[in-house]
Formats: structure tokens, sequence, C-alpha cells
């Protein structure tokens, strides 16, 4: 496989055997993040407290979604890693200093951007989504595209980076983008990043959106739902509380980093960062409404992916000086159809994959 394109593996059995499958193809990624004397950990914490915080999230866990710990210990075992350090890397909310509400948070630099357009918005009916996945350089090396099948689920396809899925569909008819948020309520809990593997497991709409409102869950993602016939529920969420929204009338809905809903602005976390969120929003709203109605295709929404507008805060993102984050990866999926195209890299400069979920 090119050092261009995103490498596709394919695997299938039990969660454990999955899980050993993954340790395997993704050793190197797993061996580095899993070496603790590497670990950037916040308010000065030991190696020890860390792992004896991540297992309080565990204890959550474990009752309500086993599997994963099937999956994960498997993984662990494959790559001669230890099975706990393991969980801490899947937990995003221990590797940050907590979020306080009322208190200003540390601006992080780019995330996610997401666009959906539904009919009456598309040129043939069909359910569209677009997704920009702004991470750094070094997580673009490590993406890898997961195909895989375990036991009565639906056959997912992910894309991470091994530990971390990012985005992610199934042959239900289902697609999960979507956009970091900054909860100023965050605790222990379910930790988000395990509640994506958990939603795409689910075989429709209802399901996905149940799993991302549970109620042990440790904060949330902005979770971008859809369905083949062009459902759409935007769970825009945090530990406690959470608003679920549509496509308008029109058939489009954006998101990027920041809350948007009158009922979750009290619990931003990071609002000095919220501002530079919101040029990407406004940006992928106006090239949205700026397409005529009934005209919206794959390649539409893959164009809008590359606009430079408002650089360095562009939906394209590229180095900049004092700029961590670039757009590592991006997708364009016709949900109804089963069709993914992706890509490493710029969507403005990089090798067009396509998967495409058998009928």
């Amino acid at each position: 496989m090119s050092e261009h394109t995103i490498p596709l593996i394919t695997v299938r059995g039990s969660y454990a055997e999955v899980g050993a499958a993954i340790g395997d193809a993704c050793a190197s990624t797993i061996e580095r993040e899993c070496d603790p004397t590497t670990w950037q950990i916040p308010s000065g914490r030991s190696v020890d407290e860390q792992l004896a915080l991540a297992d309080r999230y565990a204890e959550v866990t474990r009752p309500i979604m086993p599997w994963v710990f099937d999956e994960l210990d498997a993984c662990a075992e494959a790559v001669d890693v230890d099975p706990r350090v393991l969980w801490a890397c899947c937990i995003e909310e221990i590797w940050y200093e907590p979020r306080v509400a009322g208190q200003v948070g540390a601006a992080i630099d780019g995330r996610c951007s997401d666009m959906v357009a539904v009919a009456p918005a598309t040129a043939d009916g069909h359910t569209l989504t677009a997704h920009n996945n702004d991470m750094s350089r070094r997580y673009q090396h490590d993406l890898v595209a997961i195909e895989r099948t375990c036991g009565e689920d639906p056959t997912i396809l992910s894309i991470g980076n091994g530990i971390w899925l990012s985005v992610g569909w199934n042959d239900a008819g289902l697609n999960l983008t979507g956009n970091e948020l900054s909860p100023n309520d965050e605790r222990v809990g379910i930790p988000r990043e395990i509640q994506v593997r958990a939603m795409l497991r689910e075989r429709t709409l209802q399901g996905m959106t149940d799993v991302a409102l549970h109620p042990a869950r440790a904060s949330s993602y902005n979770n971008v739902l859809v369905d083949a016939s062009g459902t759409v529920a935007n769970v825009e969420g945090s530990a406690t509380a959470a608003e679920v929204t549509g496509a308008d009338d029109t058939g489009h809905l954006v998101h990027t980093n920041h809350y948007v809903c009158g009922a979750m602005l009290g619990y931003e976390g990071d609002p000095e960062y919220a501002g530079l969120s919101a040029t990407r929003y406004r940006r992928a709203a106006e090239l949205l409404a700026g397409a005529p109605a009934g005209s919206i295709t794959m390649d539409t929404l893959h164009g809008f992916l590359q606009d430079h507008e408002n650089a360095p805060d562009a939906l394209c993102r590229h180095e900049a000086e004092g700029r961590e984050t670039v757009t590592a990866f991006w997708s364009v999926a016709d949900v109804t159809d089963g069709t993914i195209r992706f890509g490493r890299g710029n969507p403005c400069d990089s090798v067009q994959q396509e998967f495409r979920f058998s009928a």
C-alpha cells in the first residue's frame, strides 16, 4: 500500500480474535502509545496514579460493555503491552487538565468539520455526509481503515489509528462522524471513544442515539448520526446534558467543535477556541447554502472540504506557524448506497480511495 493512501485491513471473528488481529496490524502504533516513559500526564500525576484513574473508568464501563475488554485485552496480548495501559490510552478524558465551569480552558488548535446533505438538497435524493478530521501529521501517518465483522454485529468500516476510531459506517446503513467538544461537566464514566465503538454496533439510528445519550457517559463528542433513509440525529452532548437536532428545512446540517444549541451553551469549556471553530462553522454553512436545491453530490461535498477560505482556520487545514493540527484525512459518504470515499491528508491533495459495503 502506498504511503499516500490509508491501508485497509479486514478482520473477522470473535471480539478477542478481532482485537488480536488489530494488534498485529497496528503493533508499532500501539507499542509507541503504550510506552509510559513517553507519556505527558496532566496535573502532575504519576504513571501509577494515571492507571488508577483509568481503572475507575473501567469499573463503570466493564459491566455495561464487557465486549470492549475482550477486544482490548486480546489486542494488548498480541502486542505484548499491559492491557491497563492500552485501556488508559483509549480514555481521552484523562489526558488533559479537567475543564471546570466558569474557567477559560486552553484553546486547542483545529479538530473536525462536518457537513450533511439530505433531500431536498441532494441531486438524487440520497443522503450524503462529509468530514474533515484535523489532527497531527503523526496521526495521519498512523491511519488505518478497518473492515470488521464480529459475531452478530453489523459489518463496520472505521478510520483511525488502531486505538482510536475517528469515524465509522456499518452495513445497516448507519454513518457516524462528529466533532470533539469541550464540555465543562466531565466525570468518571464510559469514555467517549468507547461510546463510538458501541454506537457502530447498532442497527438503527435510535439505537445509536441511545448509546450516545447513555447516562453513564463520562463526556461526549458532538455525534453526527445519519441513516440511509435521510434521518439525521446530531447529538450535541456533554456528560450530563444533550440536545438532539436534525437537518434544517433545506436538507443541510453543519457542525464543528463548539456548542451551537442554546440549551448547551453553558457547557462550553473552551470559549476561546469556540471562536476559531465558529469560523469553520460559518464557512461550511455558507458553502451549503450557496448550492442550488437538488444539486449536491459527493463531488460537491468533496469540493467543499477543499475550501481554503479564512486560512489558517479553513475547512481544509494546512501547516501554519504556531498551529499543530492539519487535516489528517477526509471522508465523503453516500449513506443511501453504502459508498465511502476517503483519503489520507488534505482533501485538496490526496489519493481518493473508495469502499462499498456489499449488497
